[in-house]
């Protein structure tokens, strides 16, 4: 069986390099894209500003004080998805297979091709390509599997490409720091640290038992990734447009308290998908049906968000500019949709610290007990009698 050869590709400070490419005098200086007001959080920044110590996620406040001389940027959301698009065409129309792992984020699988061409070969072509017909910086990593593809995009950006040869993914994962591991947060390092593991290569010396006992079934996870050990594979990409849940009563209704009640705990449960697939959404359609069987539906365009509260407030208003006759309604429905790929679980260019912060809490209660485990208070009721079916479309 022919090694397996996956490429790894990511732009650089992707929001930070379009931004730069709109105005290049903003080229070289510490730029920060994200919440522009004090209680606004991070979202991305250049290399300039991470010599300061700021980073994505981080409190605007925090960053003004790091480095005062910042410029901040409350970001362009469909600017990135237009060049995000772009690039995944190129990807398209060159690759065998790929996955679009987030916005600025791509895995290409180009096993058999070496007989053939030299997927090394081959991937650098394709990264000039994105870089002339674009004119982002975009690195590249290429090994046996996705997690040291990822490291070596990791160890050599900005800018860089990389090969790791078949039989050397332990010789380079191992003077690496633990914190190098793709998903090992900051917890989890601290406790290895704690442990005395501060090396990819300690981790692997240590006894799988010993890492059970202290992570679980993580243990395990922790022990394959140290050893290089990552069979999961590159997933052929299709774009999800939209995500939709609608609500047929068994008799029909005229209760607005109660109406209103639905559409707030349906949004709550669609937000809370997208954020769990992490995608953004700039169009939000309410539909209504009357006892009669007419149906209608209105739809507002927006700037790109999962937030709870923004498409609540929205799928509100639309429903009492629909709901204009004194008629029984037999079912309500809501679609997000024009949806793209995100790293961020929330809009971080709208939303403050605090809410961010009450959203990630949310998110981890939902995840852990299902979405229904954490409603409003106006939801309570009928998300717990109401049946939903969540239709999914992908185009």
């Amino acid at each position: 069986m022919p090694e397996r050869a996956i490429i790894h590709m990511d732009l650089d400070t992707f929001f930070v390099s379009v931004e730069c490419l709109r105005d290049s005098r903003l080229k070289g200086k510490p730029l920060i894209i994200g919440g522009t007001g004090n209680r606004g959080v991070v979202a991305s920044c250049s290399y300039e500003a991470r010599l300061f110590g700021i980073h994505s996620a981080m409190p605007a406040r925090l960053a003004r004080q790091l480095c005062p001389d910042a410029l901040f940027i409350s970001g362009d959301m469909e600017a990135y998805t237009r060049f995000s698009a772009t690039i995944t065409g190129i990807i398209r129309e060159e690759s065998p297979l790929f996955e679009k792992a987030s916005i600025d984020e791509f895995y290409i699988d180009l096993s058999g091709m070496e007989r053939f061409f030299g997927a090394f070969k081959w991937a650098r072509e394709l990264r000039r390509k994105i870089i002339n017909e674009t004119g982002l910086p975009i690195s590249m990593g290429l090994s046996v599997n996705k997690l040291v593809s990822k490291v070596a995009v990791g160890e050599y950006k900005p800018n860089g490409e990389k090969q790791i040869p078949a039989g050397k993914e332990q010789d380079f994962l191992a003077p690496l720091s633990v914190k190098k591991i793709p998903m090992v947060g900051e917890k989890t390092t601290q406790f290895l640290y704690d442990m005395g593991i501060r090396t990819v290569r300690t981790l692997r010396e240590m006894p799988l038992k010993m890492l059970q006992s202290a992570f679980g079934k993580n243990g395990i996870v922790l022990w394959n990734k140290a050893n290089a050990i990552d069979n999961s594979p590159v997933v052929p990409y299709t774009e999800q447009k939209s995500i939709s849940t609608e609500s047929t009563f068994s008799a029909d209704t005229i209760d607005v308290h109660r109406l209103r009640s639905i559409l707030i705990a349906m949004v709550e449960k669609l937000t809370f998908k997208l954020r769990k697939k992490k995608k953004l959404t700039s169009c939000i359609t309410v539909k209504i049906r009357y006892s009669n069987f007419d149906t209608e539906i209105k739809q507002a365009h927006i700037p790109y968000t999962s937030s709870d509260q923004t498409l609540i407030k929205l799928a509100l208003e639309l429903f009492d500019k629909l709901y204009t006759r004194r008629m029984r309604l037999r079912l309500v429905g809501v679609r997000l949709s024009n949806l793209v790929h995100g790293h961020y679980q929330i809009n971080l260019f709208d939303d403050t610290e605090e809410v961010i912060r009450l959203y990630q809490a949310m998110d981890r209660i939902k995840a852990r007990y299902g979405s229904g485990a954490l409603v409003r208070a106006i939801a309570m009721d009928v998300s717990r009698r109401v049946r939903m079916d969540m239709n999914m479309f992908r185009g």
